[in-house]
């Protein structure tokens, strides 16, 4: 009796335990999560560019637009916990442009000419901006909201921003929909031509820089100029994304954007040239009838689409279009195709082309083209009507396991892109860019 009695505690006993057991293993599945981001990312990237052309917005669209830029940006995602991504994106870019040394070409080392670059202040930037954002994904990882906080600035402009988005996965995450909100706050210092400067606040026709160079041309130089009273500039905006996985091989995807602007939408040192107005030159440099006037509101739309097809291990298809407009007149037309092509499982190749075509803006006409009696005029070529093409072609090298180390972070890859860029215009330009990703141990 007494065995009996000792086996049947031993086998509730038992029993007890193993249920316990299974229930902690169960609650153990249950709250187990993957965390979004298993260790800190560094990502180092940087850039060379080169333009040119003979269509400067600076000197009224006549003149060189050689410009180089350098930029260099370090990203750094940080795991705060299972669910929480912490990012910290920290870019400069410092560039020297022939074009926006015009601003101020009567410098006196040699004659002005839209085509020479000045040694005026202008002629060279530093642009630098910080960003930080904070991602926070849901336990089933179907639900991820995002915060972020912006700031920039150059010499002559400074900004702020905040935004924020929300993302849904369903249909056991074939199925994605996004939304996103964007608010900057952008504060300008205008800075006019040179020549513009005296008849605001100053002495006109009788300042040193007429009474010092011979006017050619209309003597009679007489400028329709204001300076501009507002140098604030809003711009809000909203998109809305769907992505849906359509085949084991094909993904398919969609995108809606809506920007509003409202402000100083015109750039204060971009000169325009009237056909009614004679001709006035120091030089071999036409003096400014006017800097560009545009609307303070803009209202832009973007639907566009993108087409993923997996053909085989070696070769991917991704392609693009979009199709913009806005109320300034302006419609394009966007097409991209690129083709990865996986050599290793450490290297691919990235051949890309892409097709860009606009109208023009309702505001623009050539040099000495615009009419003074009209109200808004611009000479920018980037508002023109015209069509561009622009071959990539890349490299990318991928080390999972990250063997190759600096300190305590694994290298995990290294791209590397060159971009040619030519538009039916005179203007062409060329990007090299690298990046490089490492992981902490």
């Amino acid at each position: 009796m007494k065995n009996q009695l000792k086996n049947i505690i031993l086998f509730i006993c038992v029993f007890t335990f193993a249920k316990v057991s299974a229930q902690t293993n169960q609650d153990s599945t249950k709250v187990y999560k993957k965390r979004v981001l298993e260790t800190t990312e560094v990502d180092f990237l940087s850039s060379y560019y080169t333009q040119s052309g003979d269509n400067a917005a600076v000197s009224g669209g006549i003149g060189t637009e050689a410009l180089t830029d350098v930029t260099g940006t370090i990203i750094v995602a940080i795991p705060l916990n299972d669910d929480d991504v912490l990012t910290i994106d920290a870019g400069v870019s410092a560039y020297t442009s022939a074009s926006s040394s015009n601003v101020g070409p009567f410098d006196g080392a040699q004659p002005a000419d839209p085509f020479v670059a000045s040694s005026g202040a202008s002629s060279s930037d530093v642009w630098t901006n910080l960003t930080a954002s904070y991602s926070h994904s849901s336990d089933d990882r179907n639900n991820i909201w995002s915060a972020k906080a912006s700031v920039s600035s150059e010499y002559d402009y400074f900004s702020a921003g905040v935004g924020g988005s929300y993302t849904k996965l369903f249909n056991e995450k074939n199925t994605e929909v996004s939304e996103n909100g964007n608010v900057y706050i952008d504060t300008w210092s205008a800075i006019y031509p040179t020549e513009l400067r005296p008849f605001f606040g100053g002495n006109g026709i009788n300042n040193s820089l007429f009474t010092q160079n011979t006017i050619t041309g209309n003597a009679n130089y007489s400028p329709r100029f204001t300076p501009f009273a507002n140098e604030g500039r809003n711009s809000y905006s909203l998109g809305f994304g769907f992505s849906q996985i359509l085949h084991k091989n094909v993904q398919g995807s969609l995108a809606l954007d809506f920007v509003q602007q409202q402000g100083l939408l015109s750039t204060p040192f971009q000169r325009v040239y009237f056909a009614d107005v004679a001709d006035s030159f120091i030089d071999n440099f036409q003096l400014a009838d006017a800097v560009e006037r545009l609307p303070d509101a803009r209202f832009k739309v973007a639907v566009g689409g993108r087409l993923n097809w997996y053909l085989n291990e070696t070769f991917t298809v991704r392609t693009f279009y979009r199709y913009y407009f806005d109320d300034w007149g302006i419609n394009s037309h966007t097409a991209s195709i690129e083709v990865p092509i996986k050599l290793t499982n450490k290297f691919t190749l990235y051949p890309s082309y892409r097709f860009y075509n606009q109208t023009a803006a309702d505001y623009f006409a050539p040099a000495n083209e615009n009419l003074s009696t009209a109200d808004f005029y611009t000479s920018d070529f980037d508002l023109s009507e015209y069509s561009a093409n622009q071959f990539g072609f890349g490299v990318s090298y991928t080390d999972i396991f990250t063997n190759a180390h600096i300190w305590k972070f694994g290298l995990k890859s290294i791209d590397l892109k060159f971009y040619q860029y030519d538009r039916d215009t005179t203007f062409s330009s060329s990007i090299i860019t690298a990046g490089f990703k490492f992981v902490m141990d």
